[in-house]
């Protein structure tokens, strides 16, 4: 299993102080914050995407290709490309030189995001977001895959004799999740091409992603790409750890009655009790994260979110420490039992070699 953080970048206020970092402070915070996950021998970064305030990150590939050059090992990922308000053409050429930057260490997470407002800020209606994501991903694959292209849809001027550069490290396009928390076509759409589905479970009940889930699984099975457990299947989470978990949740409360995303709603207690936020003892949050496998099947990637909400660098570098001490329990614990036939998640070099035996 595949084992990381993610980031969407809010500028928040830190409710215990009052004070709001910069921008510039917030985006170097975003890079010390996968230089440590690096460090302590995390497996992903994935940062979001967004256009609008309080986020900071509307540039993926810009930094993923600054952390690339600072690191050897992470795969740098995004928690949302948006496939449905980004040209396509620019996506595949963006990413594809991303990925030689970075020795073939990327893959993406496609998703619509959730902020309505940018649609026309791109020229797009949001009512055609579904219809966008589906159009505009057919038409990266192609961009990635064939080196000319002669094409026509409804959303973009057509292209004629078009070839994307530079062309994919290798022939091998990165590997692609397709990021969801509620549409059942882009659960449909992941399993047609048999690429990944990434359920981001923060804010609602486990029932809600097992619906999702089990969908994009029997599809994957019905459009032969392997069984329904051989599918590839990423989670999203959230933890605040520390040694006791009485000072784990005094420490956090403040934080998340404050959060922009579900600050004033459901109490800390409710919202543990009913999503996957965990927030207590480094061994709670291993128990707790187990129990994602016997809700989703065997899955291949695990992200954590452990940065927003105002939270200072400082903790936010603690918790990293923490994970990178529970992460080889997760592992280990995850391992046992796991059907041999259950795939890792791809990457650069596994795509290269299946692409090599193919040829064979």
């Amino acid at each position: 299993m595949q084992f990381g953080v993610f980031t969407v970048g809010d500028v928040t206020p830190d409710p215990t102080t009052g004070r709001t970092p910069t921008e510039a402070e917030r985006i170097k915070a975003m890079v010390e914050i996968a230089l440590k996950a690096e460090e302590v021998g995390l497996d992903v970064f994935a940062t979001g995407e967004h256009h609008n305030p309080p986020f900071v990150p509307s540039s993926p590939t810009t930094m993923l290709g600054y952390i690339a050059a600072r690191t050897e090992r992470l795969i740098l990922s995004t928690a949302t490309t948006l496939i449905t308000t980004n040209d396509p053409v620019k996506i595949a050429e963006d990413y594809a030189m991303l990925q030689h930057l970075a020795d073939g260490r990327v893959d993406l997470i496609m998703g619509r995001g959730n902020t309505g407002p940018v649609y026309p800020w791109f020229g797009k209606d949001i009512r055609d977001g579904v219809e966008l994501a589906v159009e505009n991903y057919a038409l990266l694959r192609r961009l990635w895959r064939e080196d000319v292209v002669d094409w026509q849809g409804r959303h973009r001027t057509p292209l004629q004799s078009f070839t994307a550069t530079p062309r994919p490290l290798d022939d091998v396009p990165p590997f692609v999740w397709h990021g969801s928390i509620r549409t059942a076509e882009i659960a449909e759409q992941a399993a047609y091409y048999g690429d990944g589905f990434f359920a981001n479970h923060i804010f609602w009940p486990k029932e809600h992603f097992q619906r999702l889930i089990t969908l994009y699984r029997e599809r994957f099975e019905h459009y032969g790409h392997g069984k329904a457990h051989q599918a590839f299947v990423g989670l999203g989470g959230q933890v605040f750890m520390r040694r006791n978990s009485q000072d784990a949740v005094r420490e956090f409360r403040p934080y998340f009655d404050n959060a922009p995303v579900y600050g004033h709603g459901p109490s800390l207690e409710d919202f543990t009790d009913q999503t996957p936020l965990t927030v207590g003892s480094p061994q709670e949050v291993i128990e707790k994260t187990l129990t994602f496998r016997e809700h989703f099947g065997d899955y291949q990637r695990q992200l954590f979110l452990v940065d927003h909400a105002g939270l200072p660098l400082k903790t936010v570098l603690e918790q990293l420490d923490l994970l990178g001490e529970i992460v080889p329990v997760l592992r280990r614990e995850f391992a046992i039992g796991r059907p041999a036939d259950v795939p890792d998640a791809p990457t650069h070099a596994s795509l290269l070699a299946a692409t090599k035996e193919t040829v064979a």
